[in-house]
């Protein structure tokens, strides 16, 4: 077979002059320059040095902990271990992941799969050479066919047609199809526009997993993707993912959730607090066949998916759980830290919740009923240390909560964590030396310190101590999609904690001064944690008044009314008569799937 690309160059396919058999077409030097950059950022050997200091600065602060010399009062002192024992313990277990992220996922076997992907004198003979969207894909000389799904449920047409319009043209054969939850005749015609297929479910059972699982008894591919409303694919995302598939094992092939939307507080913050995760934790994962699904930008097979019985639609987590179901069979993952998808993380506070809610429940999920660590899991040591700090995770976002209560605890109740004849300096060395070098940390892999991540991280703690009582007693939450097309709300409505927090912190700051006041020297070190948490806190809230105002505009303009519009000069009352029934016609119209394009 003849193919279309070099193995030197290993970049995505573009339309040009018309090949002829023996030779090759070169890619894009952007995509190749990106995918470089992608990976030499996993393998720095700054980034190494730097790592191996957090983790010894992790261990001589726990070292510094749990010192019975150290010990202070009980109260404190256990609520100050016991969150810092989270804090330490996932810091370490993702470190050690970071640390083993060199391993490379494309072999021998992908280079020659991708050098062989396409056949050329089959799209010279098909005259196909200025249309790669009918370049026919080959694994093991063989013809696959592949299907792009995009699930809906109530996002904005607009934001739906640029991820339906850039799938469309996602170089490699395949059929697109729009999956719409959200029962939307705008949609369906959005989808007969564009050249897209169309299916619409009666129920919504299973929420996205459910919608996924009816279009796979619809179309009949061999490999599928998934993707959000709000991610537009580049034209290489089969070009780069499904050569991996060329291994009879691989059930899926992750890339990256890259945003382009970040223009916000809550935005920024939301998309720093994943970029290490994307760039560093999961590309570790691979080497211990690890590597989750995370609901979008995914291809998977179908063979797999069959195997495990579909999606796994008993929790909002669709994409964890089904990760874990497909390792316990013995399938591989695959993830590549090359964005082949950009999209939309959340930009207000309620969408934020919502998202957080979301995920740590399905984690909280994991860990109570179907604990990974436990015997019965077919999956190996790696395996299950993996899935239990993910199931594990969002303990991290509960820590804060005790932190917080220390510092009044020792204002109102002169009670101490550690003991008094320990100086603030020697706390301060072992503390900066966990969460300076954590800091540092950052500075190598954000490119700087985001102080949005610090922000959202001493908030969230009531979204991820809901999560955990929802899973503890396995109370459903109602299914809410980012980007979601609705009333605007205010995010008072769902920081009340964190505002009756803030005024509790704000008093106690006020009392601790007083206290102080008069006395030589600075406040204290539990002073001065407690205002810090306070002006964090504060922020939040300053930022939640902001959007509450903006709320409050557009409920306001949208319950102004709207003028009617004026007919057209010429339009007649008939015409306009005929043109009413025939929308009314459309209304009632039900599609309930499969609709061609």
């Amino acid at each position: 077979m003849t193919t279309l690309d070099s193995p030197s160059t290993e970049i995505p396919y573009t339309a040009g002059p018309p090949p002829t058999p023996g030779t090759t077409i070169q890619g894009d030097p952007q995509a190749a320059a990106r995918r470089r950059d992608a990976n030499a950022a996993a393998h720095s050997p700054s980034l190494m040095l730097v790592m191996l200091l957090a983790t010894l600065g992790a261990v001589a602060y726990a070292v510094f902990l749990l010192n019975p010399d150290n010990r202070g009062d009980l109260l404190p002192y256990t609520l100050v271990v016991v969150a810092e024992s989270v804090l330490l313990g996932l810091a370490l277990l993702a470190m050690w992941t970071v640390l083993s992220s060199g391993y490379n996922p494309r072999d021998f076997a992908y280079h020659q799969a991708r050098e062989r992907l396409f056949d050329a004198p089959e799209i010279l003979r098909d005259g196909a050479t200025d249309d790669p969207t009918r370049w026919r894909m080959y694994l093991h000389d063989r013809p696959v066919t592949a299907d792009i799904f995009i699930t809906t449920c109530g996002e904005d047409v607009d934001t739906i047609a640029r991820t339906v319009r850039a799938a469309v043209a996602v170089h490699g054969e395949h059929r697109t199809w729009v999956l719409d939850d959200g029962r939307d005749d705008q949609v369906r015609d959005l989808a007969a526009t564009l050249g897209a297929r169309y299916i619409r479910r009666l129920s919504s059972g299973g929420q996205k997993a459910g919608n996924v699982n009816h279009a796979l008894s619809i179309a009949k591919g061999e490999l599928f993707v998934i993707l959000d409303a709000d991610f537009v694919p580049r034209p290489e995302l089969l070009v780069e993912t499904v050569p991996f598939f060329v291994r009879d094992d691989v059930a899926f092939v992750q890339s990256p959730q890259t945003y382009g939307n970040m223009n916000s507080l809550i935005s920024r913050g939301a998309g720093y607090m994943q970029a290490v995760f994307y760039r560093f934790v999961q590309p570790g994962r691979n080497r211990f066949n690890a590597a989750f699904c995370v609901g979008t930008n995914v291809v998977f097979r179908r063979e797999a998916i069959d195997d495990v019985g579909g999606m796994y639609t008993d929790s909002k987590s669709e994409d964890v759980w089904t990760s874990l179901h497909l390792h316990e069979r013995g399938w591989r993952s695959t993830y590549i830290p090359q964005t082949l998808a950009v999209g939309d993380t959340p930009e207000t506070i309620v969408a934020y919740a919502k998202q957080q809610l979301r995920w740590a429940t399905g984690g909280f999920e994991i860990l109570l009923q179907h604990n990974p660590l436990s015997p019965r899991r077919n999956l190996t040591v790696d395996q299950r240390l993996q899935y239990f700090v993910t199931s594990t995770h969002y303990l991290s976002g509960i820590a804060p909560l005790l932190l917080l209560l220390v510092p009044p605890l020792q204002i109102y109740l002169d009670l101490t964590p550690m003991r008094l004849d320990v100086s603030v300096g020697t706390w301060a060395l072992y503390y900066l030396g966990f969460y300076g070098l954590q800091i540092t940390l950052a500075f190598f892999t954000l490119g700087s310190f985001r102080w949005e991540v610090l922000l959202l991280a001493a908030v969230s703690w009531p979204i991820y101590v809901k999560a955990f009582w929802n899973a503890l007693t396995g109370k459903q939450q109602a299914w809410a999609v980012t980007g979601r097309v609705g009333g605007a709300t205010s995010p008072f409505e769902v920081i009340v904690p964190q505002v009756l927090c803030f005024v509790f912190l704000l008093v106690t700051s006020v009392v601790g001064l007083w206290k102080h006041w008069g006395d030589d020297g600075l406040p204290g070190l539990s002073v001065a944690w407690n205002v810090t948490n306070t002006l964090i806190l504060g922020g939040f809230v300053l930022t939640a008044v902001r959007e509450h105002r903006v709320a409050m505009r557009e409920q306001r303009a949208a319950r102004r009314p709207q003028a009617p519009a004026r007919p057209a000069a010429g339009d007649s009352r008939a015409a306009r008569r005929d043109r009413n029934t025939r929308r009314g016609d459309r209304r009632r119209t039900t599609v309930t799937s499969g609709g061609a394009a």
